[in-house]
């Protein structure tokens, strides 16, 4: 059989064993596992930006395959011109240039905060969006699962967040496979149906067939446009990963080739498809119903049939788009990690957990992204309107950002490198004025309304934090006085060990020390007095101590919180030049399904005390653990024996198992 030593716990099992900080070097990766960790969401909104658009152009009919291509033209424009402008961000931030660092030194604290929070509102929109679209990719092909919808997302949520938990490189190496075998499969599927088109073969009927288009497309063709290039540049999403998450990489050069590699694919992937749309006759089908059908699955079907290839493109799409949530995952505890060290967020939000990853972030974007879920039902084309404005509104503050920084730079390039970031910041400024007009009443007014909110709610942590800062700092040296020990009171319902450990330890913090009692005449309880001074008075003056003030108080209503807590607040008012230390027993059992067989009065108390007592009331925790307690006695004299009096006073199992309550 294994040691002890060897047997690893349930954590380490579902999280790796914890790494030390001096491993993270070895946590670092590459351009190879830098697509998965980084790229997936850029790469996975190729299969929901441009359905985004051609969902919008639903009412035009056979039109919308041919308006697709030249959209998908201007965004591709878009995207280059936003990776030029990134590649410049990563050679001037190795650090890690995200979109708030740039801001906020670059343009000030507000326009850091506003990127910030559009930053924040986007890789939580890309988590539920991402989950949702891989999840209507396999409703696709399976139809049955429809009404499951909801709940494949959920779990799918869970999964992500675990494999997160684990660190960056695990991460990387899980989502590897699924990733290259996404961009060979819609490869081969773009490349064959180029073939098919240029060699001239005979094309088969699209599988859902046109619709012809309504009288709105001469009346509206342009705001149909605008409105159908505003959802397709959804796939820009998770262009700027890569700037932000320049640490992660064992070189900037790294991080650089990186987002070329993801440029690049996705650049092949939005053209591959908008040509096939185009050629092939391809509309969307409204989303969330029956007989609804991916592009993608459409487009697969069109080029080789449903058969083997099909299923397995599918499949690759559909882990891909789960997996695009990592980008989010990646990204947006790093940003917590600055915000957390500028004092924007709590500090727990800048500690690495057990795989080096910042936990607090991963659990938090987990948390809201289910949220999202849960409100929206899980269908990617209601959550689209929303997505958009944060990632556009961050690209165009990191490109005035970085205008702002070639300015004040004195190297060779930085005029060249001004205008580029300048034509970056047009591009993305002009597209964030589209989106915001054309989405504005589809629900990009949500997106409006949040992130000022989430400035403000920034805004607000940080002047809190300045206040404590003000109110707790010191220069001066430890002030020591003679001021009286403190009052002790315990809280005890039953003489049993736990109560006794407690006690041994008031008797050493001070002479005088109150065992309260809160007791109801129509409540079954062990009366305290009647042994008090057997059990507890006569060792304790045995030991040359004073006893312990026995206190009982009633309580009418059967409460114990009440009394309690005003006994304890009225000594403080009583004694205002002393502290009232209020040692709480509480017996710990050590399995965690033991926590929902007891009460958990203990932990109740401590937080009353806290949120309700006051400067001069100190609390004291004084655990029983259930195995592997010893009793200590207060002095080596022995105690007295049990007398028949006491055996009369001994509770049935039954009573003492209530009585612990």
């Amino acid at each position: 059989m294994a040691s002890h030593s060897t047997k690893k716990s349930f954590s380490e099992i579902l999280f790796g064993r914890p790494l030390r900080t001096e491993e993270q070097e070895a946590e670092k990766i590459g351009p190879i596992r830098g697509v998965p960790v980084l790229g997936l969401d850029a790469l996975a909104s190729a299969a929901y930006g441009p359905e985004a658009a051609l969902t919008v152009l639903l009412p035009l009919g056979a039109v919308a395959s041919r308006a697709i291509f030249p959209i998908s033209a201007a965004i591709i424009a878009v995207l280059l011109l936003v990776y030029l402008s990134y590649r410049q961000t990563i050679s001037a931030y190795p650090n890690g240039g995200g979109s708030y660092t740039v801001a906020s030194e670059n343009l000030g604290r507000l326009p850091g905060l506003l990127a910030a929070s559009a930053l924040s509102l986007d890789y939580i929109l890309n988590v539920a969006v991402a989950i949702s679209a891989g999840t209507g990719a396999v409703v696709s092909a399976m139809p049955d699962l429809l009404s499951h919808t909801l709940e494949i997302c959920l779990g799918l949520l869970t999964f992500l967040t675990l494999a997160n938990l684990r660190g960056v490189r695990e991460t990387g190496l899980l989502f590897m496979l699924p990733t290259y075998a996404f961009l060979a499969c819609l490869g081969a599927t773009i490349l064959v149906g180029l073939g098919k088109t240029v060699l001239g073969q005979r094309l088969p009927a699209p599988p859902v067939y046109p619709t012809e288009p309504s009288g709105l497309w001469a009346t509206t063709h342009l705001w149909f446009v605008l409105r159908a290039f505003a959802s397709g540049c959804t796939a820009m999403t998770g262009v700027e990963a890569v700037s932000n998450g320049v640490p992660l990489f064992k070189s900037p050069k790294m991080a650089e080739r990186t987002l070329t590699a993801i440029i690049s694919a996705l650049t092949f992937l939005l053209a591959g498809i908008a040509w096939l749309c185009y050629a092939y006759g391809i509309e969307a089908t409204p989303p969330g119903r029956t007989g609804y059908e991916s592009i993608l699955s459409q487009i697969v079907a069109a080029v080789g049939g449903r058969g083997i290839f099909y299923y397995l493109t599918l499949s690759t799409v559909f882990a891909v788009l789960c997996l695009s949530a990592n980008t989010s995952f990646a990204d947006f505890p790093r940003l917590c990690r600055v915000l957390a060290l500028d004092e924007y967020l709590p500090a727990e939000f800048a500690h690495p957990g057990r795989r080096l990853v910042y936990s607090a972030g991963i659990l938090t974007l987990a948390l809201c992204a289910g949220l999202l879920l849960v409100a929206f039902g899980g269908v990617t084309d209601r959550l689209i309107p929303l997505f958009a404005i944060g990632a556009f509104l961050a690209f165009t503050l990191s490109q005035l950002g970085m205008i702002v920084h070639w300015k004040r730079s004195r190297e060779p390039h930085a005029r060249r490198s001004l205008l580029i970031n300048a034509a970056g910041a047009l591009a993305t400024g002009t597209t964030l004025v589209v989106v915001m007009v054309s989405k504005f009443a589809e629900g990009a007014w949500i997106s409006v309304i949040l992130i000022p909110l989430l400035v403000g709610l920034f805004w607000r942590i940080r002047r809190n934090q300045e206040k404590i800062d003000r109110k707790t700092d010191t220069d001066g040296l430890l002030e020591l006085d003679a001021s009286p020990p403190p009052i002790v009171v315990v809280p005890v319902k039953r003489l049993d060990r736990v109560a006794h450990k407690a006690l041994r330890l008031a008797l050493k913090l001070s002479p005088e020390v109150q065992a309260v009692q809160v007791f109801s005449e129509d409540v079954d309880m062990e009366d305290l007095r009647t042994r008090w001074r057997e059990v507890v008075e006569a060792p304790v003056r045995a030991a040359g101590l004073t006893p312990p003030k026995l206190v009982l108080l009633k309580s009418p209503y059967r409460e114990f919180f009440g009394p309690l807590l005003r006994h304890v607040r009225q000594l403080a008012r009583d004694f205002p030049d002393r502290y009232v230390a209020v040692v709480v027993p509480e017996l710990v059992e050590r399995r965690w399904y033991h926590l929902l067989l007891h009460s958990h009065r203990a932990t109740l108390l401590k937080g009353l005390l806290l949120m309700r007592g006051g400067p001069n009331i100190i609390i004291i925790n004084t655990p029983w653990y259930l195995r592997g307690e010893v009793e200590k006695k207060i002095t080596p004299a022995k105690q007295a024996p049990a007398s028949s009096q006491m055996e009369d006073y001994r509770e049935s199992p039954t009573r003492r198992r209530a009585s612990r309550q």
